[in-house]
């Protein structure tokens, strides 16, 4: 999977490198190579092979490096990269080994779980960076918290607050969020094993469901999911609920930064190319963009919730266009604000601060 990666002016402005490097398409891969080994090591544990031979396919397995531009040719032919991944272990692994190799999996089986794989090393990145703007934000508010500020609804000026007020309507949102991670984790943490129809016809299937879960540090489920992607829309709105508050944030910000309101100081800005006197709140109107884009990506990621029968190639690959990029988006998100509320330099009302 890729978001915004390969783009060297998009990927300035709304790319996370870091979240790109644990779900893009490299990590992915690798993440097939880890599921491919785990699973030629569980069929020797349920005695499908001989546990030496699973346990000597399962090394030679690690020590292959996939060749992403064969993986990314036999995507386009196949529409799937597990065909010439296997292709791949089998050439460099000699043939008494190729019964440990793949026999009872599906593509989607792999593909599934190397993203789970992915999943559990980035959700950690995001945990960490909510926690980070929590702590900027109580931050803002012992520097700041008692000053005076007016409050607006509906853009119109209402009563007299605190800053600390408006801050705890930006802070307030993420106990949520970490509270809905920690729900979310249990559904998302968990092997796709149902070979090729969902129906796991191989003999010893639910112990090699059981050591193959085991292997990788996922939970073992009890029938396949295949055709049930509802974990992941789930993640799909975490990820824009995660962005919208945050897009709350830069808006606010934004509105507060306006010339006549000056309700807010931050140190640096963008400039203008015909405007030399401007000083642009790039970073807000960024984390404002970032949820928006989120918010239009999301009923996509819902479309591809319609699985056609056992399995859906078109609504299958959807997931891989929207989900990389609603990855990097929120994870950016997170970590421009974290900067951005580093830059704040006062709040409140001109007059009275």
């Amino acid at each position: 999977m890729s978001g915004f990666a390969g783009d060297p002016l998009l990927s300035a402005l709304f790319g996370d490198a870091e979240i790109a490097g644990l779900t893009g398409s490299d990590a992915w891969a690798a993440r097939m190579i880890e599921v491919e080994a785990g699973y030629a090591a569980a069929l020797g544990r349920a005695g499908r092979v001989h546990p030496d031979l699973g346990d000597e396919a399962a090394d030679a397995i690690r020590a292959v490096r996939p060749d992403l531009s064969a993986l990314a040719l036999g995507m386009a032919r196949d529409g799937v990269a597990v065909p010439a991944l296997v292709r791949q272990i089998k050439a460099a692994l000699p043939e008494r080994l190729h019964d440990a190799v793949h026999t009872g999996l599906t593509s989607q089986d792999v593909m599934d779980s190397a993203f789970a794989l992915c999943l559990k090393a980035a959700l950690p990145v995001f945990r960490g960076r909510i926690e980070a703007v929590q702590q900027a934000l109580e931050a803002l508010a012992a520097q700041f918290g008692d000053h005076p500020l007016m409050a607006r609804t509906r853009m119109q000026a209402a009563l007299p607050v605190t800053v600390a007020h408006r801050i705890e309507a930006w802070r307030r949102p993420f106990e949520d969020h970490l509270a809905r991670l920690d729900a979310l984790e249990l559904r998302l943490l968990r092997l796709q094993f149902g070979g090729p129809v969902g129906a796991r016809y191989l003999d010893q299937a639910e112990q090699i469901n059981a050591a193959l879960a085991a292997a990788l540090g996922l939970s073992p489920v009890p029938s396949a999911w295949h055709s049930d992607r509802s974990a992941l829309a789930e993640l799909g709105g975490w990820l824009s609920l995660v962005s919208g508050s945050l897009g709350k944030i830069g808006q606010d910000i934004a509105l507060m930064a306006q010339q006549g309101l000056d309700e807010i100081r931050l140190a640096g800005g963008g400039g203008s190319s015909a405007m030399a006197h401007k000083q642009n709140p790039v970073g807000a109107e960024v984390l404002v963009t970032l949820a928006r884009a989120n918010a239009a990506r999301l009923g996509g990621l819902h479309q591809a919730l319609v699985h056609e029968q056992e399995r859906s190639g078109a609504a299958w690959s959807l997931e891989w266009m929207l989900l990389p990029q609603m990855l990097e988006s929120t994870g950016r998100g997170l970590s421009l604000a974290f900067e951005l509320l580093g830059q704040v330099e006062r709040m409140g009302s001109p007059d009275e601060t």
